[in-house]
């Protein structure tokens, strides 16, 4: 697989549809689905995608994360990027929505274990 099928797939496994992506990446629907025929994406791009999907692509693409030219490009890239999404509506609307699920989920399983004692 190449560098923009693997950010495709793990996209998709998000669940987060291309029109969202290209929203909060501030591009064309069109840029995201070219991104995802490039063998070679920029692993700007793919530091981007990364911090929208809270994802570490450094799993999926070790060889491209390991240099030590791009480390440095990547530690300057996600200490510019996080302060500004950081600040955002959308960085906290995530960080509740995300919270909220936990919490939901937390109660579930609260209310199948108290049932299981009664």
């Amino acid at each position: 697989m190449n560098n923009g099928e693997i950010v495709e797939l793990v996209i998709r496994r998000h669940g987060l549809s291309i029109t969202e992506v290209s929203r909060r990446l501030q591009v064309s629907r069109r840029s995201v689905y070219n991104w995802f025929t490039q063998q070679n994406l920029s692993i700007n791009i793919i530091c981007r995608i990364g911090e929208i999907l809270d994802y570490d692509f450094s799993i999926d693409m070790p060889d491209l994360f390991c240099s030590g030219e791009n480390q440095t490009t990547n530690k300057q890239y996600f200490k510019q990027t996080t302060g500004d999404y950081q600040n955002s509506a959308s960085y906290w609307r995530n960080k509740y929505i995300n919270l909220l699920e936990k919490h939901n989920e937390m109660l579930d399983q609260f209310r199948a274990t108290s049932f299981q004692l009664v």
